[in-house]
This record gives C-alpha cells, structure tokens and sequence, in this order.
C-alpha cells in the first residue's frame, strides 16, 4: 500500500510500505476512507518530536472502514463505518479506567504516527480496537466526521473543559489555527459573555468571526488592554485558551488571565517559555497542560448527528488520497494558501 512516511527532520515521501497485518487478538486493520492532516504532524517534520523514528507512518486522524479485526475485538466487525480516534486505549490501566485514555499505560496513548505507524495511508492496524474507534451514524458524512477524530475533543477537553469555561464568562483564545477555532465553537456550547480570539493572520480571524468570535485581535492591536475592557471589572479574561504552541503565545496568555482566573494550554511546543512566577503566584492563576483523553468523543459524535454541532466551514481544501504531498504543501503554506483543515479523500 501507499503512505506517507517521516525520514528524519523536514523530509517525507508517499511511498509503498507493507500492508498492516492483525498482530494482536485486539488490533482491526481499517481501510483509510478520509483523513486530515495536524499540527502535530508539522511539528513532527520540524523535528520537535524526537520520539517519531524514520519510517514511520504518519498520522493519527481518520474515517474508515473495518476490513478484518482480531479475535477478541467485539464492538465493530468488518464492513463497519469508523472514526478512528487520535489516541489508542487499552481499557484495563488504571488511567483508563478513569477514562484518562491519553495516558494510558498499557500500550495506548498516543500512539498512530508516533511510536506505530498511523493513517495517513490507505490502511491502517488499529490496536485495542473496542476502546479506539467508533462506529458511525449513517447521517454523519466522512468530512465531519474526521474532525472528531481529534481537534474538536482537543479543544473542548484541553481547552474548554480544562479552562473552566463557564456562562458569563470572557474567554481568550489565542491562536485562530484549527484548534483555536474548534475552541471558539466548543466554548459557546458554555454560553460565555463574551470570545476574544487573537491572531496575527488576518484571514483567520475572518473565519473566526464567522464560527463565533465576539471580537478579534491582532497581537499589535493591544489585547490585554482590549480584553481587560470588555470585562465589567477590568480584571481580564477568565478563561484563556493558547492554541498555537509557541512561547509567546503562551506568555501572553498569562498575562491575559485575571486573577483566580484559568490558562489551558492547548499547542505543542517544541521550545521552553518563560512561565514568570515572579507575577503569576499571587493571582491564583490555575495553568492547566494535557493530552486530549477523546473520553467526550460519543458525546461530541451524538451531537453531530444532532446537527448541534456546526463545523462546516472548517474544511477549506479537499484532496484525493494520492495527493499528499500536495496537501501537505498546502497545509503547510497556510498563512499562504488560507488552510485551516486539509481532508483527503479515498478515490
């Protein structure tokens, strides 16, 4: 089969690799019907990530159908229509057992495009497939569904949730990247006062204006005075969300963060900030860090089907499967091109 696969720093290629294969009782191996591509995989090809070895598959975001599963699997069967969640489950440790799926020490975890081979291909080995995919209403089409697989439950768990978004309240989010947007759309599910996204990138704060945005900011247009003015008190923000992953952005948010206020950390950063207690431990500053579990991944997919959850719009360019390396480019350029999410398809 084709698939894209990581050599070292900057360097990637589509090329043929071996079919998976069911190793374990509990793996599925899923035909690639749509996938995405994230951040995380750029970080990945910039080299923030040194745990990706050369030769790995790419990937950890996908639509599918089931093709053969092993003999313990008991919740999905071939022929069945999947969303193949971003992080792998093993069910019985003690982290998932508290539906921490992200740290999941029996094998699960982070694991597609990371330390086994992921989706970006046209198949793909699913271990501990009970806990890691989910079958899917006949109503919900792949494109939609595909943002379930991992930005949608990024943003609401690791951003919204761990934020402590709440009505009334004035949140920041800082970065209008894919996450940043998903946010904006999971926070109003919370009724806040009021969303401030930040972004330098003029165009997608466009488009956040269009998913919900209150108001829009670039960093030159002074957002810790703007958001202080919004709020009746002038204290800030009481939930700010970094979705970017870079020190700056982190470091604004805490300057954007009113006391006993929240600062939910949601980008992968590849370089050390600067985390100035000097100012932050008198303000009763809660930071939060976190893998997304998908523990809320039925609950996000029921209100898809619902039609409660609107992501149309997300998806600004569509690819065929042998296409990648293009759609990489294009991913890659988005400051150039206008990318928010890529989704390639099956032909």
């Amino acid at each position: 089969m084709k698939a894209l696969t990581y050599h070292g720093t900057g360097r990637r290629s589509w090329e043929d690799v071996p079919d998976p294969a069911v190793v374990d009782a509990e793996d599925a191996v899923v035909r690639v019907d749509a996938v995405t591509i994230c951040g995380t995989d750029l970080h990945i090809l910039k080299g923030d990530v040194p745990e990706v070895e050369p030769g790995r598959v790419l990937g950890h975001e996908a639509v599918g159908t089931v093709l053969e599963v092993g003999a313990g699997v008991r919740t999905v069967r071939p022929g069945d229509r999947v969303l193949v969640s971003c992080i792998s489950a093993c069910g019985r440790c003690r982290y998932c057992r508290a539906a921490a799926y992200g740290q999941c020490t029996g094998g699960g975890g982070w694991i597609l495009g990371h330390r086994v081979d992921g989706t970006q291909a046209e198949m793909v080995r699913i271990p501990f497939a009970d806990m890691s995919l989910h079958k899917l209403p006949a109503g919900v089409s792949d494109e939609a569904a595909v943002l379930l697989a991992d930005i949608l439950p990024t943003s609401y768990e690791v951003g919204v949730r761990n934020g402590n978004v709440g009505p009334g309240d004035t949140v920041a989010i800082v970065g209008a990247g894919p996450i940043g947007l998903a946010a904006v759309i999971t926070a109003r599910l919370y009724t806040p006062a009021s969303i401030v996204v930040i972004d330098p990138d003029t165009g997608r704060l466009d488009a956040a204006k269009r998913f919900g945005a209150d108001v829009t900011l670039t960093p030159d247009q002074a957002p810790e005075e703007a958001v202080r003015a919004l709020t009746g008190d002038g204290f800030g923000a009481h939930a700010v969300i970094e979705a970017v992953g870079v020190p700056e952005a982190f470091e604004m948010c805490t300057r954007l963060v009113r006391p006993g206020g929240h600062v939910a950390n949601v980008g992968v950063h590849g370089r050390p900030a600067t985390l100035h207690l000097e100012d932050l431990w008198i303000r009763n500053v809660t930071i939060t860090t976190g893998l997304v579990d998908t523990s809320s991944t039925p609950r996000l997919l029921d209100m898809l089907a619902a039609g409660r959850l609107d992501t149309a719009g997300l998806v600004t360019h569509r690819f065929g499967l042998d296409e990648m390396q293009d759609a990489y480019d294009v991913f890659s350029r988005a400051g150039e091109t206008g990318a928010l999410k890529v989704v390639l398809f099956r032909g």
